[in-house]
């Protein structure tokens, strides 16, 4: 695999953790500052937030791995440019991946 294509597969990963954590923080820090006892509304709330806070992780995910594909497709393109010829995607080997099933 291309290291660009790790790269962009990484950032991908920690953007949504880190775009989910940071999300998930700061409703529950702002919650409980003002309502310390917790009311099932404020439970409601701050599940709600969080859910958001997941979907906005796989929608960054999705638009990294979007990312890696082009990216892919334009180093394609670049080596048929020069005379090269791309491998196919099919070229990575999942045989051995390390578990049994």
């Amino acid at each position: 695999m291309h290291p660009l294509a790790l790269a962009g597969s990484a950032a991908g990963r920690l953007a949504h953790y880190a775009i989910s954590g940071v999300v998930g923080g700061l409703i529950i820090r702002g919650v409980s500052k003002r309502l310390p006892d917790g009311t099932p509304a404020v439970r409601k709330a701050l599940v709600g937030g969080i859910a958001n806070g997941i979907v906005a992780g796989r929608w960054l995910a999705s638009a990294a791995e979007e990312a890696r594909l082009k990216a892919g497709d334009m180093i394609a393109e670049a080596r048929t440019t020069l005379g090269e010829e791309a491998p196919p995607p099919s070229a990575v080997s999942v045989d051995d991946h390390g578990h049994e099933h």
